[in-house]
């Protein structure tokens, strides 16, 4: 039996947790400028329609009111470790999918599966001490023969909740869903699908393999024909010890030229994955680093169905990442990763990148670095500061010199709003706040 644990809105839901005056309001957290990309919404922002992968302008326009947040992603992974440290105590079978997400093999962690009371009692427990350990958050928890049940499962259990697939049910749960339903079938795939008259996973059974190898290609008809069967016998992958493996260059002169910047990033992708071929890993997430001629370091990434250690793969995802992000101002630092390792190759169900998840953002502007160096000092919407004589608390806005913050943690009640200048001398950014089962350092394994 397979766990699959997926955090509730993860990035807007640590915002909230820890900024009392966004609890129970729409928030939107991700590129905050004209080009940014929505990473996550809260429940209350997808009341309006708001989602992951759509535009900051375009959530904006839906949702006007909302509070739209940078990231901080320092505060995601405090909280991620936290979890995945608490799921390597029921398993060493575990398999982060993200910093939000993972899958869980019980039975290599000694685990009695034979009873579904039993194993609905240890989602509770599991998600009961979750909330406790991340001081709020929750999670949606699905438990099933395979992980293809087990994440259908976490899904339908959203939010908040849990639900066991029995042995021998899985094809009474699939059947009825939508074919949207199935990792890996995005937009373009519907398409294709809907076209030959196949819009729910009981049309797809009734389908014939050739007309789906055809229409698909052979290798992804047969592995969704399967998929809509229930039949999926992929393993929960471990992590190894390799965290990440990427390839940086800064250059003497920030690069201008669009196809420049492309043929590094291209040479860079062939070069990592070289050095993931010779670890023996495959790699589920690539990762671009750029950063501009005025310090802002962008991060982007990506998560595929599958995992790889083709150079053509990552490459192509890595150009993706590359495409729309806005070089005025140069490019003084770039880079390509992977990270995200399992030991065996994982043929994705589909090649094209409209099938991938949502583009992973985030954003840097070194404030500090900015005010050291004479730049003037810029503040991100949601950034943590620190304020000589008030205290913490976080930006809630700037603009035309000023910069406004109100005044709370999340172990406080809602505070107090205050602006001032944007070069003001008692203001500085703020290092995290401490939580009880912090795990330091990169590893996601449990402190001994």
């Amino acid at each position: 039996m397979i766990l699959h644990l997926d955090l509730d809105a993860f990035y807007a839901s640590v915002e909230q947790r820890d900024k009392p005056s966004l609890r129970g309001k729409p928030v939107v957290v991700g590129g905050v400028g004209g080009r940014g990309v929505v990473a996550t919404a809260s429940y209350e922002a997808r009341k309006f329609g708001v989602h992951s992968a759509m535009s900051t302008g375009e959530a904006r326009r839906r949702a006007p009111n909302a509070a739209y947040l940078g990231g901080r992603f320092d505060a995601y992974r405090q909280s991620s470790r936290i979890v995945m440290a608490l799921l390597h105590e029921l398993s060493p079978g575990v398999e982060p999918l993200s910093l939000d997400e993972a899958y869980v093999d019980l039975t290599a962690g000694g685990i009695d599966t034979s009873s579904l009371a039993a194993l609905d009692l240890l989602v509770s427990d599991l998600r009961a001490e979750l909330t406790h350990r991340t001081q709020g958050l929750s999670a949606s928890v699905g438990i099933g023969s395979s992980k293809l049940i087990a994440k259908l499962a976490s899904e339908a259990a959203k939010p908040n909740g849990q639900l066991v697939v029995a042995p021998g049910q899985e094809l009474a749960m699939i059947t009825p869903l939508a074919v949207r339903a199935i990792p890996g079938v995005g937009p373009a795939t519907m398409e294709r699908l809907s076209r030959l008259g196949i819009a729910t996973v009981a049309d797809l059974q009734r389908a014939s393999v050739k007309v789906l190898a055809r229409e698909l290609g052979p290798s992804a008809g047969a592995a969704l024909y399967e998929m809509a069967f229930a039949r999926d016998d992929r393993v929960v992958q471990a992590e190894r010890e390799a965290k990440s493996i990427s390839v940086e260059d800064t250059f003497a002169t920030d690069l201008t030229e669009a196809d420049q910047i492309a043929a590094v990033v291209d040479r860079d992708a062939v070069i990592v994955a070289k050095r993931v071929q010779k670890a023996g890993l495959f790699a589920r997430t690539v990762t671009i680093k750029v950063r501009l001629g005025d310090f802002t370091t962008w991060t982007r990434s990506r998560t595929l169905e599958g995992a790889t250690d083709s150079p053509e793969r990552i490459r192509s995802v890595a150009r993706g990442l590359l495409a729309g992000l806005a070089i005025g101002s140069g490019v003084r630092l770039l880079g390509v990763g992977a990270a995200n390792f399992s030991t065996s190759a994982q043929e994705e169900l589909f090649w094209a990148d409209e099938e991938l998840g949502p583009v992973t953002e985030e954003v840097n502007s070194v404030p500090a670095m900015r005010r050291r160096h004479g730049l003037g000092s810029t503040w991100i919407a949601g950034m943590d500061v620190e304020h000589l004589d008030l205290g913490r608390g976080w930006v809630w806005g700037a603009g035309r010199g000023v910069v406004t913050v109100r005044f709370e943690t999340r172990l406080t009640g809602v505070g107090p709003v205050r602006s001032f200048a944007a070069d003001e001398p008692s203001l500085r950014p703020a290092t995290l706040l401490p939580m009880e089962y912090q795990v330091e350092g990169t590893s996601t394994r449990p402190r001994s």
